[in-house]
């Protein structure tokens, strides 16, 4: 049952907010924050009706650790679609996403993305994703916050993946703080018994900010096996909201 309530609450919603959708596009042709501001904000309330109707039962915590006057780059473990629903639905301030080029295909979902500030990246493509990276940068210095999963694929092991260093370039070019976030139980909602959609609890956990300006440059070269470090240690403190 929860799998029809989702897939029919997106197709309405992608009907039924196509108007919505166009008169914000034209709102970002003469104020661009003010138009991406309306959509997060529409997408926001959207992605956290999902994880209502999918019983996706978040804790949220760290939202205290992002800081409020200036952008950054979260970086995520990747365990399901739904993390980015989970960004989406609790970051503080305009953020696009680092998205596969997979989710670009679909109508309706790729409109509202690109309406936010995504970027669709092909990993197979180096250089693409050097492109996306360049864009990505430019949107951090242009005030908006950057989420990228640098395991680049969904892992639904207890292992994280190599974190791909070249995700850490937004930051490092950019200047901005990095925010470790950890997402753990994402999975079990949908794809580890997929097509069926399961409540279930989740836990998105954004941890201390690391600022660049305060390593060294010895230091900013050891970032991405830092920044794993922190989400495994994260994600073993955060079993304890699980329950099986």
């Amino acid at each position: 049952m929860r799998s029809i309530l989702v897939a029919l609450f997106l197709l309405l919603f992608f009907v039924l907010t196509l108007p919505l959708f166009l008169i914000l596009k034209l709102i970002e042709v003469f104020a661009p924050k003010a138009g991406s501001r309306a959509a997060q904000t529409v997408i926001k309330y959207a992605f956290k009706m999902i994880l209502l109707i999918a019983g996706a039962r978040t804790t949220l915590l760290g939202l205290e650790n992002i800081p409020a006057d200036r952008p950054v780059l979260y970086t995520s473990n990747h365990r399901s679609y739904l993390d980015v629903v989970l960004g989406y639905s609790t970051v503080p301030g305009l953020t696009g996403f680092v998205a596969k080029k997979e989710i670009a295909k679909f109508p309706g979902l790729n409109w509202w993305m690109t309406a936010v500030n995504c970027l669709f990246i092909d990993r197979d493509d180096m250089k693409q994703s050097l492109k996306v990276i360049l864009a990505a940068i430019e949107k951090v210095k242009a005030g908006y916050s950057m989420f990228i999963m640098p395991e680049g694929t969904r892992n639904h092991s207890d292992e994280l993946l190599p974190f791909k260093e070249g995700s850490f370039k937004i930051a490092d070019k950019s200047g901005c703080p990095v925010i470790p976030v950890a997402i753990s139980n994402a999975d079990e909602v949908y794809e580890l018994h997929k097509p069926w959609v399961k409540s279930a609890p989740v836990v998105i956990h954004y941890g201390k900010p690391i600022y660049l300006e305060e390593m060294s440059r010895e230091e900013r070269k050891s970032l991405a096996p830092r920044v794993m470090k922190e989400i495994s240690e994260m994600l073993e403190e955060d079993k304890k909201y699980i329950k099986k």
